[in-house]
């Protein structure tokens, strides 16, 4: 019976590749489109696609691949895609016709890819079931797949079967756990709300001759700031030193961004400035932390006088750094300073989400700045043609605006 349905899946396969690729991903040409041209393509059409059968056609025209880093998002996109729609037993389908149909992902690479995607749907089970019959398909089970379960099982937000995961199956499967195992582990305790237990994970990872490194500690002391076990955080430093793990500036951006994130930004600022007196230079990370908890709070000066005093100083926000103070701006109705910004993101090619974009459009019409607004809107129909339609309503006001 089995195989009569692999029989049906790959015949059936076997008449989608006789189609034309462009038939799918490029309607309007005949030409046929290099990989990275089908990867591109299945992407921009992923983000609009609604029907589930049509995802996976899309999928299955781009001949997806986890070596491309496209294609990982792409199949990311089309996993997420399916899952919001339910359509959870063609999840299942499309992996199995994959490992049947597509001997170059019959590989530990696209395997770990899709006991990922199986948690990412909320299927765990399928995530166990692929995990176990790897030796089946000719693969062995290591590392690296015992890290995707666990990550699965993460994912999915099922935090006791990472931690029986990770007590069982080593033995159970003959699997060596490494450091992105031991990680992965105390990511999961952080996540739910169990960072004390991670001291025992780190004493299992001495034991094992696998040296705790800046992630193990990174992660540990933001599981304690978001619990507010404040008092730990200097333990976790203490044994950073006794594990000769350099306290750098990775670790001073976790404490930062995770004081912001707890509404503490003058407490993140001081820390600041107390490593800048000790001789350790921040980086653009670190400012872009603050700028965005000062944001968060409501304080827009203050953030924007970082901003400011971070460009001076020689750093380059990231987009994210932009998009914050042009949001917090539209929100606090300083519409002038979120279009200033706003500009310098586009010159750099750096745009806010739509719905950022569209409230700083609306905003500058309402302050009688209706052809900055019309100006906008315009750059952005010309940047993203495809999402032009998203515009008509705002358009219309505007010229209701302009009437006035």
């Amino acid at each position: 019976m089995a195989s009569n349905v692999i029989f049906r899946r790959f015949n059936s396969f076997r008449h989608f590749q006789a189609r034309p690729f462009s038939s799918v991903l490029n309607p309007d040409s005949t030409t046929p489109l290099s990989s990275k041209e089908k990867s591109r393509a299945a992407l921009s059409l992923l983000k609009m696609e609604k029907n589930p059968e049509r995802i996976i056609d899309i999928c299955r025209a781009a001949s997806l691949t986890p070596e491309s880093h496209l294609d990982r998002i792409a199949f990311s996109i089309a996993i997420s895609k399916l899952a919001d729609l339910n359509y959870l037993q063609g999840i299942h389908d499309f992996i199995e016709e994959l490992l049947t149909t597509r001997p170059d992902l019959n590989n530990e690479k696209f395997i770990s890819h899709a006991i990922i995607y199986y948690g990412q749907a909320g299927l765990l089970d399928n995530a166990f079931q692929l995990f176990d019959k790897m030796s089946q398909l000719g693969v062995a089970q290591n590392a690296k797949s015992l890290n995707a379960l666990l990550f699965s099982c993460m994912f999915a937000k099922k935090y006791n079967e990472v931690k029986r995961v990770y007590l069982e199956f080593p033995l159970k499967y003959g699997v060596t756990p490494n450091l992105d195992t031991y990680n992965t582990v105390i990511k999961s305790f952080c996540e739910s709300g169990s960072s004390s237990s991670c001291y025992s994970v780190i004493s299992e990872m001495v034991r094992k001759n696998c040296k705790p490194n800046a992630t193990t500690f990174g992660t540990l002391i933001a599981g304690f700031y978001k619990e507010e076990k404040l008092e730990e955080v200097g333990k976790v430093l203490e044994l950073m030193r006794k594990h000769e793990v350099p306290i750098g500036i990775s670790t001073y951006n976790t404490r930062i961004q995770s004081l912001c994130k707890l509404k503490k930004t003058n407490e993140a600022k001081e820390l600041l400035d107390g490593l800048m007196l000790s001789g350790m230079k921040p980086n653009s990370v670190t400012y872009c932390h603050l700028i965005h908890g000062y944001c968060k709070e409501g304080k827009l000066d203050e953030g924007k006088n970082l901003f400011h005093k971070m460009i001076n100083s020689g750093f380059k926000p990231d987009s994210d750094c932009y998009f914050t103070l042009v949001n917090y701006s539209c929100k606090n109705g300083d519409f002038e300073e979120a279009l200033k910004v706003c500009k310098q993101s586009m010159e750099k090619d750096w745009v806010p989400n739509y719905s950022t974009m569209k409230m700083l459009v609306e905003g500058l019409a309402k302050s009688s700045k209706v052809n900055e607004a019309k100006e906008l809107v315009e750059k952005m129909k010309e940047k993203f043609p495809k999402n032009a339609y998203m515009w008509i309503e705002v358009e219309e006001t505007l010229a209701k605006s302009e009437d006035i």
